[in-house]
């Protein structure tokens, strides 16, 4: 009996979504060489250069942020997600380096293609650095059931830091690469029923004999020579004491990135203090210099900070507002009067919308926050105009305006530990698209040892406890002119948004949002849920939540 031939998953990560469509995968029908590009220029940065010049034709695209697949919920629902199967899938991957807080050796291996599972040479980047540790011990036994598995434990400088980054490099047999940055940690429960998001970069094709490196002053924000360069700057940062990424940063160095829209927004734990000739930045510095070469609009806008954490910020609002918020609020402004600050909303789930999310109270384990100490009741109090729900539709919060349409995102019951920070305005149908500054999709949440303390005001250092890892993208990255509009349900415009944008040769770029808007202020009373907290009202199953 033949073997029944297998379909790798696609390159956009859609390979089980599309019942009874069968393609013929170009990786197994192209030979084993780069691909040809269809620009032939002589280096990276003439190749963005050409690109800066060419005329602008309409052009439409896919959402760059994919979420994952929720398992308990309906098709429709789960339209133009992924899942882990379709990202490490291929039976074209030769190595796979995979970064994270926590780590299923078994379930990351169940998501290869089992004819090369055993040959793909896998690298799994771990925080716990005593060697005493159950969670590191349970990790070891667990890789020793694979030769083919490989531990790296981080370097861990911040007594209170995490190796919280959530990130995959994948190289393949016919010598492309590609990076994979995410919100899930390497367990069943993130990728069942959790929200979560991903970005896939572009497959990147090795570097042609007539290109050459290109230096720090031509690596523009948000081209592929900076994302580049401040990528092995990261993954430099874990060879401080000892040598663990050293070879991969090796063979990265003979890929080619320039097809990459985005700028690499991340975290190293240490000391840092950044001057104007600084080749890559850390944190919410990192994040401030980036927003200086964006595009935002002169008209009020909402920053959404959407995360599945928030750590002690202090009793005062003093980093929220003058470090973070201030950093965020950062953009290139046309001219004309200068506009109206950004106004923050902070989205985060209640205990009752952990009750009625799909795994009940089980996926509150993922979700954080403190409010019983004194410092932590402060800090509600300032953070309480700003807080917002996940779902949206909350008897108890704020109504919203009377005739708002409200965007479905169709995430309302999937728990969020997806992290997103989003610059937009307009309010939707029928008043019109809800159009996209800038967005962020990061490991990142709120908090000091994410994102960095404020400069110290002598030294100007500023200290980050944890390795993080995100991607910034904006319209402009696609074209001049471009527009970036929220989408819903989809990775697409709807019909006609398409028409709009061809009809005024525009670039319509679309960005899938996991949240319902507008978003729905927390009521009088609410508070956020806390899972050091006990809850014994029941969740739809019928469980109760006792901690400790």
């Amino acid at each position: 009996m033949d073997r029944q031939s297998k379909r790798p998953a696609s390159a956009d990560g859609n390979g089980d979504d599309e019942p009874g469509r069968k393609p013929t995968p170009s990786s197994l029908t192209h030979p084993i060489s780069p691909p040809t590009k269809k620009r032939r220029l002589a280096t990276a940065v003439e190749d963005e250069k050409a690109a800066e010049t060419r005329p602008t034709p309409s052009r439409l695209f896919r959402s760059p942020f994919k979420l994952t697949k929720i398992r308990d919920l309906p098709p429709e629902l789960n339209r133009d997600t992924t899942t882990l199967k379709d990202i490490l899938g291929d039976p074209l991957i030769s190595e796979c380096w995979e970064f994270n807080y926590l780590h299923d050796i078994d379930f990351l291996m169940a998501a290869f293609d089992p004819d090369v599972r055993g040959l793909v040479q896998v690298h799994v980047v771990h925080g716990f650095w005593k060697r005493e540790d159950p969670s590191r011990l349970e990790l070891q036994a667990a890789a020793s059931r694979y030769e083919n598995v490989t531990l790296h434990n981080a370097y861990m400088p911040e007594m209170f830091g995490t190796h919280h980054s959530k990130m995959m490099i994948l190289l393949r047999h016919d010598d492309t690469a590609q990076i994979v940055i995410h919100t899930a940690n390497m367990i069943v429960r993130d990728w069942t029923n959790m929200t979560q998001a991903v970005w896939l970069s572009p497959r990147l094709p090795l570097i042609k004999p007539a290109q050459q490196a290109v230096n720090q002053a031509e690596a523009r924000t948000g081209s592929g020579a900076k994302f580049k360069m401040d990528f092995l700057n990261y993954l430099r940062s874990y060879d401080t004491r000892k040598s663990t990424c050293k070879p991969i940063i090796e063979q990265l160095l003979r890929y080619d990135f320039s097809e990459i829209r985005a700028s690499l927004i991340a975290s190293v734990p240490g000391r840092h203090k950044f001057s104007e000739n600084s080749p890559t930045r850390w944190g919410w510095a990192a994040m401030e210099e980036a927003l200086k070469a964006v595009p935002v609009s002169q008209a009020k806008s909402e920053i959404a900070i959407q995360i599945s954490s928030i750590a002690t910020l202090g009793p005062t609002d003093s980093w929220l507002k003058d470090t973070f918020f201030r950093a965020l609020s950062r953009g290139r402004r046309g001219t004309g009067p200068p506009s109206a600050p950004p106004d923050f909303k902070v989205v985060f789930p209640t205990p009752d919308e952990i009750r009625k999310s799909l795994d009940g109270y089980a996926s509150g384990g993922s979700i954080h926050t403190k409010i019983q100490s004194p410092q932590q009741v402060k800090q509600l109090q300032y953070l309480r105009p700003m807080l917002c729900h996940w779902a949206n539709d909350s008897p108890h919060g704020v109504e919203l305006e009377a005739g708002a349409a409200v965007q479905e995102a169709g995430r309302k019951r999937a728990a969020p530990h997806v992290k997103t920070y989003i610059r937009y305005r307009g309010d939707g149908p029928p008043h019109g698209p809800i159009t996209i500054d800038w967005a962020l999709l990061t490991s990142a949440n709120l908090s000091k040892q994410a994102w960095g303390e404020a400069a110290n005001a002598k030294t100007g250092e500023i200290r980050i406890s944890s390795y993080e890892i995100g991607v910034l993208v904006w319209p402009e990255l696609y074209a001049p002119g471009a527009t970036m509009q929220a989408t819903f349900l989809t990775d697409t415009l709807a019909e006609g948004e398409r028409r709009d944008a061809a009809a005024a040769a525009a670039t319509a770029v679309p960005l899938r949002v996991p949240y319902n808007l507008p978003l729905q202020p927390y009521g009088k009373g609410e508070v956020p849920w806390v899972a050091t907290a006990s809850y014994s009202e029941r969740d739809w199953m019928g469980q109760v939540w006792r901690h400790g």
